[in-house]
């Protein structure tokens, strides 16, 4: 194995495609802002997953192509999409039921932190923080059955977000069920983060050494 020096973190598509692999078949999921609108980019036109923008969009599909842009088709990040066959815009009500309603099969959102017994935060990194608002975060992470997260492993500074309990407000508590970070893939579990993946090159000690909360190895 190489040495912990010598790993190479995954970037942001690294991220988004490293979730595109988990998801299957049939599922309806939602992708929030950031490094999660690029997880449609990465599953296979053959796969039918049904990805869906609060903004009233069902049938998301990947990033067009830089002279094919529709500049009315946006997703709730304001980016450019384009639709799958058989997708449809819906009443902006009727998107918020399905995200309320727990019709989404799966919402990637990311976060600023996630803590061990799986609250989340990702709107605002203190209470008075201005121009900030939770939006359709907290809708989207208690409504949909299962939350997995897309972040970097740790701050610009090197301070982990990956925590025993969060010091930023909360989105919502008890809610993320994995976790996808340019280190690893961590399970949310009654006994805390367990480790599913990490990547060449880093040990799991390592990544321990990375992370404020306790991991867990597999079995």
């Amino acid at each position: 194995m190489m040495a912990d020096t010598e790993f190479r973190p995954l970037d942001r598509n690294g991220i988004a495609a490293r979730i595109a692999r988990d998801i299957p078949e049939g599922w309806f999921v939602n992708l929030g802002i950031g490094i999660p609108t690029a997880v449609s980019d990465f599953v296979p036109q053959e796969r039918e997953v049904i990805f869906h923008a609060e903004n009233g969009v069902i049938g998301m599909g990947p990033a067009p192509a830089p002279d094919a842009v529709n500049p009315y088709l946006i997703n709730a990040g304001v980016q450019h999409i384009t639709l799958r066959t058989g997708g449809a815009y819906v009443h902006h009500a009727d998107s918020f039921a399905i995200a309320r309603g727990g019709h989404l099969d799966l919402c990637v959102l990311g976060a600023f932190e996630v803590a061990e017994n799986g609250d989340i935060a990702n709107w605002a990194r203190s209470a008075d923080e201005p121009v900030k608002q939770v939006g359709g975060a907290m809708d989207l992470a208690i409504g949909a059955k299962r939350l997995w997260v897309a972040m970097d492993h740790v701050t610009r500074e090197g301070a982990s977000r990956i925590v025993r309990r969060c010091s930023y407000p909360l989105t919502a508590k008890g809610v993320v069920k994995r976790l996808y970070t340019n280190l690893a893939v961590l399970d949310v579990t009654p006994r805390g983060f367990v480790v599913r993946d990490i990547v060449d090159g880093l040990s799991f000690e390592g990544l321990q050494a990375r992370t404020e909360a306790h991991l867990h190895r597999e079995g």
